[in-house]
């Protein structure tokens, strides 16, 4: 299987030798890097253009003319990826020598796999790896504490936990995905997640293969935690793995948001009308029997958290 990474870019000069660099000294050699900068105004164009004179024959530099932001920048640079296995890769982050090897084995041993998404390290802005609960913990949180976990429903009804610098997919899955939802609060990666579980096409591995970076500019965070008993509670409680009522209420609001982005997907991609209607009426499922457990466990607080709510407008389909 060949490979192409798909690489955007915005004003990443501070950090993209590092990224660039840990591509290339994979185990496995990247066949082509494909990179879409969407209008940087710093040095990010001058050092891709080094890179590529060095690399000639993988590095495929595009700049946008208008600035695209993240799901439609890795839109485009996702179509114009030529090879089998695609990797997306942000412009801060450092993968592990052999990412593409462990992607490109469980590809060849899971036919049935088009998506894979794994766990990662956390560095800061120095490159300082720090020790933190992440939500890429969750299965292995959640399958100690529930066996009838599924990744598949926390995807499709609860929260993304699968995050587009650790991801990579079939170019044959392509047409199932593009074109990609945009909207305020929808990002490209919940949405190649979202519907690679729908269709049991999804996977997450355990093991750590990039290093996140946290850094001041980035785009997306709120993906880490301090590595103590109360992160651990908070993570259990957000994906319903504690009914307590703070874990219901937690995990009703979840489901409320989800649904929400349901029926944006619903709005804008015509493509999957049938199987997003048939995830909307499940959430709807769930969301009934999860209100009617907290009014039953905790009536009064929960008269009391719904009355809010009206006014709040959370927790309600």
């Amino acid at each position: 299987m060949k490979t192409s990474v798909a690489l955007c870019t915005y004003n990443g000069e501070k950090y993209i030798k590092y990224q660039l660099d840990s591509i290339l000294n994979q185990t496995v050699p990247i066949d082509e890097i494909i990179v879409c900068d969407d209008g940087s105004t710093d040095f990010t164009i001058s050092i891709l253009n080094s890179y590529r004179e060095q690399y000639p024959s993988i590095f495929k530099i595009y700049t946008n003319e208008n600035n695209l932001r993240s799901v439609k920048n890795f839109e485009k640079a996702i179509s114009l990826c030529n090879n089998d296995i695609i990797f997306l890769s942000d412009q801060d982050d450092i993968w592990a020598d052999h990412k593409v090897k462990v992607h490109l084995d469980y590809f060849k041993k899971h036919q049935n796999i088009k998506v894979i998404a794994t766990n990662g390290y956390c560095i800061n802005d120095n490159g300082e790896k720090k020790e933190m609960y992440s939500f890429w913990d969750l299965p292995v949180i959640a399958n100690s504490t529930d066996k009838n976990f599924s990744i598949k429903g926390t995807l499709s009804k609860i929260t993304n936990i699968a995050t587009g610098a650790s991801m990579s997919l079939r170019k044959s899955f392509l047409n199932e995905i593009i074109p990609i939802p945009d909207s305020e609060g929808l990002h490209h990666d919940e949405w190649i997640a979202f519907i690679a579980a729908q269709k049991d096409s999804f996977a997450m591995l355990d093991e750590k293969l990039f290093y996140y970076r946290i850094h001041k500019h980035q785009q997306i965070g709120g993906v880490f935690f301090d590595k103590n008993d109360r992160s651990l509670l908070f993570l259990k409680r957000t994906f319903g793995l504690i009914q307590d009522f703070k874990g219901l209420s937690k995990y009703i609001k979840r489901l409320t948001s989800s649904y929400k982005k349901n029926l944006l997907y619903l709005q804008l991609q015509p493509q999957h009308h049938e199987m997003i209607k048939n995830n909307i009426k499940e959430i709807e499922k769930i969301y009934a029997e999860k209100v009617e457990l907290i009014k039953t466990r905790y009536p009064v607080r929960s008269q009391i958290l719904f009355i809010l709510d009206i006014f709040k407008n959370k927790r309600r389909l």
